[in-house]
């Protein structure tokens, strides 16, 4: 049994490292794909081997995507850095097209491009199990997406379908180009409809007017809701960078009398901790003084997941309320079944209710008092314990 626990350790350990590895790699990629794009369009002519036997629209077509990927790349890391499923498969998807698009560069500067994009494939087929939270999006997200998609086809065929009416849409690509100017506002006046088309001038204010809406709608409903909640949690909160790094630390569980002292020995150490408190004054009260707190229940489970409660070393729960104990002891356990968890009982009677909540070990304070008290009564030796318990220097 022990031998497999280790193994199991050791394998997480590796598994762990390498999702690591693997968001290191995709922005190195991002960066590549951006960096390399740029010095290659303003190259006279690619030098690689491969710049033979490629047409040079091939190469220059390559060049201005290959930045458009690295943009897209960077998103995929960002997604993988919280753990996303869905960054995982996207990263997947473009690494292949990072390395085809430095290939097709044909330039001697694109080859660390395509040597990274394949070292990382095999780095993020290890580090599968580890990216497995969902992408959750509201009803009202989706459908601004699926608005904003629409939109664009619609122009997109239509404006195809109505060429003969409209200057310089010949192809597929000038209708989803005329679409997207227009829909944005840019409107560069290289594709205009023809003046004597009632058709196509109708066609090009519905796209205008669509186009607009679905734009604004979209910002509203997939930007601004991370936007709002960026700002709330960088209001003296922890940022989703600074969650996403911890591993190893201890989770405070509630604010109060009994866990005040707890906090302040472990603001007064090196060890990594975090404190989940529904109290807002107290959040920020801790919050000015540098302590990292997450505000939430912490008898609820999302706020233990933003923590990292899954990779904490060790949990500690003292909210003040036994029964508020008991629910955060509960859902702690389910989501970290094998994290040691350590409670302090406000009532000595609810001790082994504690325990049975699944505790590993129910402390209660006055009982501990107690028994420190007799023993320096009757001389025993915990003058400097006790000195601290009661706040003495």
């Amino acid at each position: 049994m022990a031998d497999r626990s280790l193994r199991t350790l050791f394998s997480d350990g590796i598994s762990l490292r390498s999702s690591r590895v693997a968001v290191a790699l995709a922005l190195t990629v991002a960066l590549l794909s951006v960096a390399t794009a740029i010095v290659n369009i303003g190259l006279p002519a690619a030098d690689g081997p491969l710049a033979p036997y490629l047409p040079d629209p091939v190469q220059s077509a390559a060049g201005f995507t290959g930045a458009l990927t690295g943009f897209m790349m960077v998103g995929s890391a960002l997604a993988l850095r919280r753990g996303l499923r869905a960054g995982w498969w996207t990263t997947l998807l473009l690494l292949p097209l990072t390395a085809a698009q430095g290939l097709l560069q044909a330039s001697h500067y694109s080859l660390p491009l395509v040597a990274v994009s394949l070292i990382t494939i095999p780095v993020l087929l290890v580090s599968r199990d580890r990216f497995t939270n969902s992408l959750s999006l509201t009803t009202t997200q989706l459908a601004a997406g699926a608005a904003l998609f629409g939109v664009q086809l619609y122009g997109t065929i239509g404006g195809y379908a109505l060429r003969e009416d409209f200057d310089n849409i010949d192809t597929i690509l000038d209708a989803f180009y005329f679409t997207l100017i227009t829909s944005s506002t840019v409107g560069y006046g290289d594709v205009t409809p023809n003046p004597d088309s009632t058709e196509a001038l109708l066609f090009t204010m519905s796209v205008l007017v669509l186009g607009v809406a679905s734009f604004g709608i979209a910002v509203g409903a997939l930007v601004g809701p991370a936007i709002q909640s960026r700002i709330t949690k960088t209001l003296g909160k922890m940022t989703e960078s600074q969650l996403e790094l911890l591993e190893d630390h201890l989770l405070v569980l509630g604010y109060g009398k009994l866990t005040a002292p707890i906090v302040d020995e472990l603001a007064a150490g090196d060890r990594q901790f975090v404190v989940v408190t529904n109290d807002a004054t107290a959040a920020d009260e801790l919050s000015s003084e540098d302590v990292p707190v997450v505000t939430g229940d912490p008898s609820d489970e999302g706020p233990l997941e933003r923590a990292k409660v899954d990779r904490s070393a060790g949990i500690v729960v003292a909210t003040d309320e036994d029964a508020q104990d008991a629910l955060a002891i509960l859902t702690a356990r389910q989501l970290a079944p094998e994290t040691r968890i350590v409670a302090a009982a406000t009532d000595r009677e609810n001790t082994k209710k504690l325990e049975r909540a699944g505790a590993d070990t129910v402390i209660s304070p006055s009982v501990l008092g107690g028994h420190l008290l007799i023993r320096s009564a009757l001389g025993g030796d915990d003058s400097e314990l006790i000195e601290q318990i009661l706040g003495d220097e």
